[in-house]
């Protein structure tokens, strides 16, 4: 029985699991459907810069993903996601993404950054995130599979 529950902790709480096993994604709200990154944002290198000083807390001490999603997208907290890894990008659509930086995860410790970041700045740390699934690489959200 202790086996089942460890196991149980151990899926829900974002360790190991396939893409297969991943619970479905709620929808995103109405304010938020038709939300998509402007043209060229995935890859402009003036906004994934300023994404990764956003990213980094450089741009404002109160925001700093990596002290959560780590400096390399690697989680140092628990609980966050893995942004390295493209079974986790990949599952979020331009509008899920932009929802979920900017009201946060209701029951987790990802806070709602709308009030402290312009659109266009949720914009430029989204592509900046982006990029750890893909090698480090500015890449098109082209991987995105609904």
């Amino acid at each position: 029985m202790s086996v089942l529950v460890m196991g149980c902790a151990l899926l829900l709480s974002g360790g190991p699991a396939s893409a297969d096993d991943l619970a479905p994604l709620p929808p995103v709200p109405a304010d938020y459907a038709g939300k998509h990154m402007p043209a060229g944002g995935w890859t402009d290198p003036k906004a994934i810069e300023e994404g990764g000083k956003i990213y980094r807390g450089e741009f404002n001490t109160d925001i700093n993903c990596a002290s959560c999603h780590g400096k390399d997208g690697k989680p140092v907290k628990k609980g966050a996601r893995d942004l390295r890894d493209p079974k986790n990008t990949t599952r979020y659509s331009d509008s899920y993404w932009f929802w979920r930086v900017s009201e946060g995860v209701p029951k987790t410790k990802m806070k709602a950054w709308k009030g402290l970041l312009s659109e266009q700045q949720i914009w430029q740390v989204i592509a900046y995130q982006h990029m750890y699934s893909h090698d480090g690489k500015p890449s098109d959200h082209s991987d995105y599979k609904p």
